[in-house]
């Protein structure tokens, strides 16, 4: 069986209030080969991305009326496309703040286009990779991605689905690589630097805040559905690890 073609050109929605930064970014990633939605006003960005998702958005977080963070907030309320957000430079507290929110990356303003650009192409493969396949698109000689069941969690990655104790936990692209790649050898501890490969290839580089961000956000998604979720343990000093006892 043929595979079905792809949609080929990814959308890519950004939201900030300076315009010379929406024209400039936007035409970049048209000459790119991207289709661009800009939006100036937090609000407005919100109900279109909830309503039309883009592949992916990219937000300022410095804003009036509706700050990046918030919209962040809100859309993780109702969605889990993948976020870059932009924030000042050297503000810790922003890209941590962020970062707990659901991004899953941040760019420091001023930043270079060509940079960004990477950052996106890279966050759309791991997207791509973690998507669920259509009808049809799967070559017979494919096969699904097996389950990783583990006590109450199970993870589908060609459904990029997770459920514990049956409840399901929604998971950014990013979550879901660094779960799976702690789910995969349960008992095993992984490094941050371990972890950062999974999630963030292409020699991107990230710091270790980063990762344990996305790890204190992934346990508060399951903390939700059971307040006594436990299974991935900190080892100071080395890393992380799932346990499935």
């Amino acid at each position: 069986m043929l595979r079905a073609p792809r949609r080929m050109t990814a959308t890519i929605a950004l939201v900030d209030d300076d315009r010379n930064i929406l024209t400039s970014v936007s035409i970049a990633l048209q000459a790119e080969g991207f289709s661009t939605r800009v939006y100036s006003d937090g609000e407005a960005a919100l109900k279109a991305l909830v309503d039309n998702p883009p592949d992916l958005a990219v937000l300022d977080i410095k804003m009036p009326r509706l700050d990046g963070l918030e919209l962040l907030r809100r859309l993780r309320e109702r969605s889990a496309i993948p976020v870059i957000f932009l924030t000042s430079k050297d503000d810790e507290l922003d890209e941590a703040l962020g970062l707990a929110m659901g991004a899953d990356d941040y760019i420091a303003k001023p930043f270079s286009q060509r940079l960004l650009i990477a950052r996106i192409r890279a966050i759309l493969r791991r997207a791509e990779a973690a998507s669920p396949r259509g009808e049809g698109e799967a070559d017979d000689a494919d096969a699904p991605a097996p389950l990783i069941e583990r006590g109450r969690l199970v993870m589908d990655p060609a459904r990029h689905r997770v459920t514990w104790a049956g409840a399901a936990v929604t998971l950014t692209v990013t979550e879901f690589l660094i779960l799976e790649t702690l789910a995969q050898r349960p008992g095993i501890v992984k490094t941050r630097n371990q972890l950062m490969d999974a999630a963030y290839q292409d020699d991107i580089y990230v710091d270790d805040r980063t990762i344990d961000s996305h790890i204190k956000r992934v346990r508060r998604k399951f903390r939700q559905v059971d307040p006594a979720f436990d299974a991935i343990e900190t080892l100071y000093g080395a890393g992380y690890r799932f346990s499935d006892e």
